[in-house]
C-alpha cells in the first residue's frame, strides 16, 4: 500500500530523535548499532533522514528509538 503524506515533512518525531541522541553524545552510527542489538534495523543514513524529517518512522522503529534513547514514546511528540 502506498503511503500518502501531505506536506514536506514525513514524520513529526525527527527533531526529538536528534535532540535525544545528541544529549546522550551518541553518533548516528552508534544509534544504528545499538538499535541492531534489539533487532530494529535502521542504517545510519536512514537515521539522518528521520532526523531531517524526510523519512517516515514505523511503530517498531519508534519503539526501538524509545528503548535505546531511554525516553518514553510520548516524549518524541513534545514540541511538535
Amino acid at each position: 500500500m502506498a503511503r500518502i503524506i501531505d506536506g514536506e515533512k514525513k514524520n513529526i518525531v525527527g527533531s526529538q530523535v536528534k535532540k535525544f541522541r545528541i544529549e546522550q553524545k551518541m553518533s548516528q552510527q552508534a544509534l544504528a548499532d545499538k538499535l541492531e542489538t534489539i533487532a530494529v534495523y535502521i542504517c545510519r543514513g536512514s537515521i539522518s533522514r528521520i532526523e531531517d524529517q524526510t523519512r517516515t518512522v514505523s511503530d517498531i522503529e519508534l519503539w526501538g528509538l524509545s528503548q535505546i534513547l531511554e525516553k518514553p514514546i510520548g516524549s518524541f511528540f513534545e514540541n511538535n
